[in-house]
């Protein structure tokens, strides 16, 4: 199956190789801390079909999908996140991996599971390449916090809650200064309520839901925060990947 034509609406060329994707969602400087979030959505709304997100995926979205990870450090995502959509034995595809180590990175992202209670099971882990991360709060289950510290190495990050600041300097205090999130919906509305987020990836599918799937973000109290839109690319089954960093000021 030919991989999806993306062609680059606002300010870019008409069709894109991934090296020239690549170029358009780096940051200038990798060692300057960044965290990316990455959502799919319907054009009426909706973040999920059949309760994963997944089901609203494009060949254009998947592309850019491995794309981003291939950018990362870290990849973070809720334990919810990973109990619906399933990401035990993550690895990138090898071009990703010799991509990444042509440009001085490990071969691999590190994988963080951010989890106040815990309550996922740690198969999940089993087969990644590097050893991964669990981010929680100091109230976490004893024997749940147990069972994961043979398989991940545990990170404190607050107290009842995971706390979003302290979770992303620990993150940097660790070399891991490219962060990538991909949700689900409370940790976004977490990484929004504490100001964390300075970019937003999001796939709007050429799709109609309806139901009452949930919004990409759940959870947080309302609120706005201005984005400024970088650049818009469309794919030929009518795909658009839009990136959005924070605006400042």
């Amino acid at each position: 199956m030919p991989e999806p034509t993306i062609s680059c609406l606002v300010g870019g060329a008409d069709a894109a190789t991934d090296d020239e994707l690549i170029a358009l969602y780096s940051v200038a400087d990798r060692r300057v801390p960044w965290l990316r979030a990455n959502f799919v959505s319907s054009l009426d709304g909706a973040g999920t079909h059949a309760g994963v997100s997944a089901g609203l995926g494009t060949a254009a979205d998947k592309r850019v999908f491995a794309l981003l990870r291939r950018l990362a450090d870290v990849i973070i995502v809720g334990a919810g996140t990973v109990r619906a959509e399933g990401y035990r034995g993550m690895r990138l595809d090898g071009a990703s991996v010799n991509w990444r180590k042509a440009h001085g990175l490990p071969s691999e992202p590190v994988f963080a599971v951010v989890s106040s209670n815990l309550n996922f099971d740690p198969a999940v882990f089993d087969g990644y390449p590097v050893r991964p991360l669990v981010l929680t709060g100091a109230a976490a289950p004893g024997e749940r916090l147990a069972a994961l510290s043979g398989v991940a190495d545990i990170i404190v990050c607050g107290e009842d809650r995971v706390d979003i600041q302290a979770l992303r300097q620990a993150l940097v205090l660790r070399g891991l200064t490219q962060l990538h999130s991909e949700g689900g919906p409370s940790l976004f509305g977490a990484l929004i309520a504490d100001g964390a987020v300075d970019e937003l990836c999001l796939t709007l599918s050429p799709l109609l839901e309806g139901g009452d799937a949930p919004r990409i973000t759940r959870g947080a109290a309302e609120m706005q925060r201005a984005m400024e839109l970088r650049h818009v690319l469309a794919s030929d089954d009518g795909t658009l990947l839009l990136r959005y960093t924070a605006r400042l000021g």
